[in-house]
């Protein structure tokens, strides 16, 4: 007699593509991304719309307010699990208000287990505190770990007030320029530039000025010096020598004296004469301006998102990102 088997293997197929199917929709959940602004400012707002239109993507749904004691809440309103997050966050002039937007923002985000949290960051705030000073503190290393520990694991930036601050960092920063932006303004937007001449407002922005006019092939010329003060600026103890004080005992070692710094009245280096003098007062949208410009209608506002954008999506991708900075010379 035949041995009837029951029970055959096939009653288990229907439960294998149920199986493979939900993985594999978990797996493309993970390889997502989203992008939040950091706070509800009209700068940063109208910068993360840009950002997010020129992506494709929805700008993420969270709330970044301040509570009555001043203290600063953020509530995250859709899941980050396992997804890169990118968080737009302008500098505006309440600048400790933005830094513990962003802080407590990015660790939110950590806790809901986020897989990476990249800061896009176009003005870096601090940035001038890089170096030390008489009884002072690098203040910009100090937020760099402030960042580092409340989850940040990538920084975009953009044009750095010294590129040597990238080494502050104890994650990736990708510090992109805006002088591309900026030198085709010049050409598309000012009639007849080739008359025209790159002043640099000081001795140090000499460098990045030079980096312009050799791009554009113009002459250059250097402010220095600084405006005459009235005497009733300067009666608040600056010049003043030190008051003298009788010591006993052994002196130590006499130090030569050094004469006090001076700076002479303002004096243009380079001939500016019947020819444009192109200052920059043409900004980038990388941060809020907008009473400036009602002060001085000269201000004009580059639009920079969609190098930001492209970076976002470089980096979500695991693509090199050289081309970005090509043709870029170190001074720019």
């Amino acid at each position: 007699m035949p041995i009837r088997r029951f029970g055959s293997h096939r009653s288990l197929v229907p439960q294998t593509p149920k199986l493979s199917y939900g993985y594999k929709k978990m797996n493309v959940s993970r390889s997502g991304y989203r992008v939040f602004s950091a706070n509800s400012t009209n700068a940063c707002t109208e910068l993360a719309k840009k950002i997010t239109e020129r992506l494709g993507v929805e700008l993420g749904r969270s709330v970044v307010y301040q509570e009555s004691n001043k203290e600063t809440r953020v509530d995250v309103k859709e899941s980050v699990r396992g997804q890169d997050i990118f968080i737009i966050q302008t500098i505006p002039r309440d600048v400790n208000t933005a830094i513990m937007e962003l802080l407590v923002m990015a660790y939110a985000l950590k806790t809901s287990c986020a897989k990476n949290i990249i800061g896009v960051i176009p003005y870096f705030p601090y940035s001038k505190q890089c170096k030390m000073r008489k009884r002072g503190s690098i203040v910009c290393k100090l937020l760099t770990s402030m960042l580092a520990k409340a989850g940040l694991t990538h920084i975009i930036t953009m044009d750095l007030h010294q590129k040597e601050i990238q080494g502050f960092f104890s994650f990736p920063v990708d510090n992109l320029r805006a002088s591309p932006f900026l030198i085709q303004y010049i050409q598309e937007e000012i009639p007849d530039y080739r008359n025209a001449i790159i002043v640099a407002k000081s001795p140090s922005a000499a460098k990045r000025a030079q980096s312009y006019a050799e791009r554009l092939r113009l002459g250059l010329a250097v402010m220095h010096g600084e405006a005459n003060h009235s005497e009733s600026d300067m009666a608040d103890g600056r010049n003043s020598p030190p008051l003298f004080r009788s010591t006993t005992g052994h002196t130590g070692l006499e130090l030569p004296l050094m004469m006090a710094k001076e700076k002479p009245p303002i004096t243009v280096v380079g001939d500016v004469g019947g020819r444009i003098a192109i200052i920059i007062v043409v900004v980038t949208n990388t941060v809020p301006h907008e009473v400036q410009k009602l002060q001085c209608p000269k201000i004009k506002t580059v639009d920079v998102s969609m190098i930001l954008a492209e970076a976002i999506r470089r980096i979500h991708n695991g693509e090199s990102m050289a081309y970005l900075f090509r043709n870029i010379a170190v001074d720019d």
